[in-house]
């Protein structure tokens, strides 16, 4: 029903600018807007959906294996393997007679569909839906409510039992992601550190050991019906060091201005620029720059990184029902990488904190 809910959303938007159809690009790695029109995330090759303005959906995939899946999990759709997508999605759009057609990620479209001798023309569509993804209707919220609540229920799970010392890195993430499945999650963006002042950031999971006195650093990010959310957490493996400490409160003090500077009317690049502005008064300023970390915040959603990044050259308002997170994830000179951050749904008012878990440095026993 979620699905149908926002497919009916997006073919009103359709119908309000005239668009007969849209055509949506989605791989492994550009899941959303695929994942908005057929309720589907290829995880092989690339699946092209066309969504035509009387509710029509058919999907086209170049993955047997996908096509295959497809067909037992998505309702509503035609779902059609093909060995050549750009071709198979050409005949389809030649026999629509209205020519106001659309697509989203049309620069990641096969080049045989852009090209200047197709008798169709593909406009960029992205307007059509970004703010579909962004402004979550209530069914949607609800989700990620669901979802924020497991990302507390995993981070806890991470602290207190699988991040242990003389543990592997992906020892750990292995029982995170278990636990996470064992709850009703079929995905999880996860990503971690263990170290010092030598840990430049998180990653996929080595066979680095844990050890004393390690920063153990986590951003985790479950998904329930298709929706994500994330949490960032920093723990010390025994007591905190001064410097530790010290060092986590300047995290602390970033992710709280930036947290209340969150409302509708207010962009992107305030957000970033509260954030920044703290560490720039430590004399930190260099390091919420592009050499040392990406952006201080995302929107999440459908996928685990939407719209908006929170930088500060990003003027994108915030409006009612957008989902985001706010951290201030970045490196340290004395103390390593720190990464700390909670989920928010921008209210009519303000916002709200979509996850629980303290925000404090965790000292864990060992």
């Amino acid at each position: 029903m979620l699905a149908q809910e926002r497919r009916e959303r997006l073919l009103a938007e359709m119908r309000n600018e005239g668009v007969e159809a849209l055509v949506t690009f989605g791989t492994s790695w550009q899941e959303a807007h695929l994942r908005y029109v057929a309720d589907f995330a290829s995880l092989e090759g690339s699946a092209i959906a066309i969504l035509t303005a009387d509710g029509r959906c058919r999907m086209l995939l170049d993955s047997v294996t996908e096509a295959e899946r497809a067909s037992g999990e998505t309702q509503n759709v035609e779902v059609s393997y093909v060995r050549d997508v750009g071709r198979a999605v050409s005949e389809q759009l030649d026999k629509i007679s209205n020519p106001k057609l659309a697509a989203v990620q049309r620069s990641l479209l096969p080049p045989f569909l852009t090209s200047g001798d197709r008798k169709f023309r593909l406009d960029d569509g992205a307007n059509l839906i970004d703010r579909l993804l962004m402004e979550k209707m209530p069914s949607e919220i609800a989700a990620i409510r669901r979802a924020g609540a497991l990302a507390d229920e995993g981070y806890a799970y991470f602290r207190d039992t699988a991040a242990k010392a003389g543990r592997k890195q992906y020892e750990v993430m292995a029982d995170v992601e278990a636990f996470l499945r064992s709850k009703g999650s079929p995905d999880n963006f996860m990503i971690m550190g263990s170290g010092g002042v030598d840990v430049r950031g998180m990653a996929p999971p080595s066979e680095r050991i844990l050890k004393a006195g390690d920063f153990v650093i986590t951003e985790l990010t479950p998904s329930i019906d298709g929706y994500f959310a994330q949490i960032c957490r920093t723990l010390t493996l025994g007591k905190a060091t001064d410097t530790q400490k010290r060092a986590f409160n300047v995290y602390y003090e970033a992710m709280e201005a930036g947290i209340a500077v969150v409302k509708p009317g207010v962009t992107a690049a305030d957000v970033a620029r509260a954030e920044n502005d703290v560490f720039r008064k430590y004399g930190l300023g260099d390091y919420v720059t592009s050499k040392y970390t990406r952006v201080r915040g995302h929107g999440l959603g459908l996928m685990c990184d939407l719209k908006p990044n929170i930088l500060e050259d990003i003027d994108l308002v915030l409006t009612e029902g957008m989902t985001i997170i706010v951290h201030p994830n970045t490196y340290h000179p004395e103390a390593g990488y720190i990464v700390l951050g909670d989920m928010l749904l921008v209210t009519k008012n303000g916002n709200e904190r979509l996850t629980r878990t303290p925000a404090k440095l965790f000292e864990m026993p060992v």
